[in-house]
C-alpha cells in the first residue's frame, strides 16, 4: 500500500470523487475547483524551487484527506441537488395549477352532467397537493441557497426535512394526478382523443421524468451528506 506522502493530485481527486454522490455537473464543477486549488498550490511550491513530484506531494498533504474533505463537498452537493429539485418542482407545480383546467376547455363533455362528488374532491385534492409542493419548493430553494452559503448543521437538517417533504409531495402529486386522469377517462371516453388532454399527458410525462431524476440525485446526495456528517 502506498504511503500517504506518495499521493499525487490526480490520485487525491479520484479518491475524493469516489466518495461524493450527487448531480454529475455540480460534482464535476466542485472537482474542477479542487483541481484548480491544488494546481495553484503546486505552482507555488514549484516557484519556491521544489521539483514537480515533491510540489504535488506537499500540495496534496496541505489540501487534506478525502475523509476530511468529503463532508464539506458532499454538503454542497446536497444543497445544490435540493435547489435543482426545488426549481423543477416549482416550475411544474405552477404550470399544472395555472394550465390544468385548460385541457378541459371546449370539450364536449363539460356541458354534460356534473361529475360525482368524489371526483370533484379528488380534483380539489390534486390542486391542493400542488399548492403545497409549490410552497415546499420555494422553501427548498431558499434553504438550498442558505445551506450552500452558511455551513450550519441546523440549516442542513432543515433543508433535509424540506427535501423529504418535497419528495413525498411529488409522489402524492403523481399518485393523485394519475388517479384523476384515470377517473376522467372512465367518465368520458372522449378524453382519450381530446388533443389538449393528449398534449397535457405528454408534457406531464416529460416533466415527471425530469422530476424523478432530480429527486434521485437529491436523495443520493442527501444520504451521502448524512453519512459523511
Amino acid at each position: 500500500m502506498r504511503g500517504y506522502e506518495d499521493i499525487r493530485v490526480d490520485d487525491r481527486l479520484r479518491e475524493l470523487a469516489g466518495q461524493l454522490h450527487g448531480p454529475a455537473r455540480l460534482k464535476a464543477d466542485l472537482l474542477t475547483e479542487a483541481r484548480h486549488a491544488l494546481e495553484d498550490a503546486v505552482e507555488a511550491y514549484r516557484e519556491g524551487g521544489l521539483p514537480v513530484a515533491e510540489a504535488e506531494r506537499r500540495a496534496v498533504a496541505e489540501f487534506g484527506t478525502p475523509a476530511q474533505l468529503a463532508p464539506g463537498y458532499q454538503a454542497e452537493l446536497a444543497a445544490g441537488a435540493l435547489r435543482g429539485l426545488a426549481l423543477r418542482a416549482l416550475a411544474v407545480a405552477l404550470v399544472l395549477m395555472a394550465g390544468g383546467d385548460l385541457t378541459w376547455r371546449g370539450a364536449s363533455w363539460t356541458e354534460g352532467p356534473r361529475p360525482p362528488a368524489g371526483y370533484l374532491l379528488l380534483s380539489a385534492t390534486v390542486n391542493g397537493v400542488w399548492a403545497v409542493v409549490a410552497a415546499l419548493a420555494v422553501a427548498g430553494l431558499l434553504l438550498g441557497l442558505l445551506a450552500a452559503r452558511y455551513a450550519a448543521p441546523r440549516l442542513s437538517r432543515l433543508a433535509r426535512v424540506v427535501g423529504f417533504g418535497l419528495t413525498g409531495g411529488l409522489v402524492l402529486g403523481a399518485a393523485t394526478g394519475v388517479a384523476l386522469f384515470g377517473w376522467s377517462v372512465h367518465l368520458w371516453d372522449a378524453a382519450l382523443t381530446w388533443p389538449p388532454m393528449i398534449i397535457g399527458a405528454v408534457v406531464v410525462g416529460a416533466a415527471w421524468f425530469a422530476l424523478a431524476r432530480a429527486a434521485r440525485y437529491w436523495l443520493l446526495s442527501s444520504r451521502g451528506a448524512h453519512a459523511a456528517a
